[in-house]
């Protein structure tokens, strides 16, 4: 994700911390200083590291639990919003989807306990007149917040952990796809309801309306997907006529490529055919006007674009395109040679026609 920065690896995995969540720290900073001073300051910024410390070992719940079934991890995203584990993959059945889905939660229920038994073991939970004169304890604020993660995170819409566990509830009765459009529909009606109280009582509830609804419409795209390209493979769908550039080419000569095709992105390959870098269309045009046409089309490409194999499945190949955004994939043979290239137009259209051809009368 970009604007993120690497803080640390914990068993295998990294840790990240987005830009915007320094605004946040800053704003929260200048609130807590403007109602109480330094002190106040001081205090409201430990108590929101410490809330997205509950976060980051919430998202490695999910972690854990997935590598149990052999999926890694990317990576874990510390966001303004919250956190963001990074998944290969989730599970295939169900019930492993469940169990990833819960162990989120879980770890936040355990930091609860954990809290609990500290506030019995010091002073206890302190009188409601005494906490207006002194503020509530730090200990109860975060029990408090651990308990409000796992309530809003078992809302069941997508893409909070409860729509998770009742499409994977769903699925063990019927098929994926359907189990995730019925489980989408119950999570846009909850978003419906939040929008409505929203207007009248609380705004954020309006933010988090809009997020569950994208969130529903974007995890049933994706069922579709995955439910009309089950055991395609990247050869069905890659696009096997196209145009490569030289590793010695100029930008003039990618230029002429450019329009004399239909294509968008162009692999630079060597002389054994294989692919060093991808030449987009917009980097392209950005670097002509900065530095003309003579330019070497290897200062200009990308050369960190993931490749696949023309083996891989087609919905993993898809998540591979979407987790790094890139605008086309190099599909190579079992040698490491290109003989393809994945786009998401070609995934469009191999959508398009493998659900015509399942929907036709038998």
């Amino acid at each position: 994700m970009r604007w993120s920065f690497q803080v640390g690896r914990i068993a295998g995995i990294d840790v990240k911390i987005h830009g915007t969540f320094f605004l946040l720290l800053a704003w929260i900073g200048y609130l807590y200083y403007r109602e109480g001073g330094a002190l106040a300051a001081v205090d409201g910024l430990v108590f929101i590291l410490l809330i997205f410390l509950c976060v980051v070992l919430h998202e490695f719940g999910h972690a854990f639990a997935a590598r149990r079934y052999g999926i890694k991890t990317h990576d874990i995203t510390l966001l303004p919003i919250g956190g963001l584990a990074r998944l290969e993959r989730m599970p295939d059945n169900p019930r492993e989807e469940v169990v990833v889905a819960l162990a989120g939660p879980a770890v936040n229920v355990a930091i609860a306990a954990v809290l609990w038994i500290v506030i019995g073991l010091t002073s206890g939970v302190p009188d409601p007149e005494m906490m207006q004169e002194t503020g509530v304890p730090m200990v109860l604020r975060l029990f408090t917040v651990n308990i409000w993660l796992v309530l809003f995170n078992m809302i069941p819409a997508f893409p909070m952990d409860g729509g998770r566990v009742l499409r994977a509830l769903l699925a063990m009765r019927m098929n994926y796809a359907r189990a995730t459009q019925v489980a989408a529909s119950v999570g846009q009606a909850i978003a419906f309801v939040f929008f409505i109280i929203g207007l009248w009582w609380n705004p954020l509830l309006l933010l988090i309306a809009v997020f569950v609804y994208f969130g529903a419409n974007s995890e049933v795209a994706f069922a579709q997907m995955r439910s009309v390209s089950k055991d395609l493979r990247v050869a069905s769908a890659m696009v096997t006529k196209f145009q490569s550039l030289p590793l010695d080419a100029t930008l003039h000569q990618a230029v002429e490529a450019l329009l004399s095709t239909s294509q968008h992105e162009f692999p630079v390959t060597d002389e054994l055919g294989k692919v060093h870098g991808i030449l987009t269309r917009d980097d392209m045009i950005a670097a002509l006007r900065k530095s003309g046409a003579d330019t070497p089309v290897t200062e200009v490409m990308r050369a960190d674009f993931p490749s696949v194999p023309e083996s891989m499945l087609f919905d993993r190949a898809y998540a591979v395109m979407q987790e790094c955004r890139c605008p086309a994939l190099s599909v190579l043979d079992s040698g490491g040679r290109l003989v393809g290239l994945f786009t998401p137009e070609n995934v469009g259209e191999m959508i398009m026609v493998q659900s015509a051809i399942g929907s036709r009368p038998r």
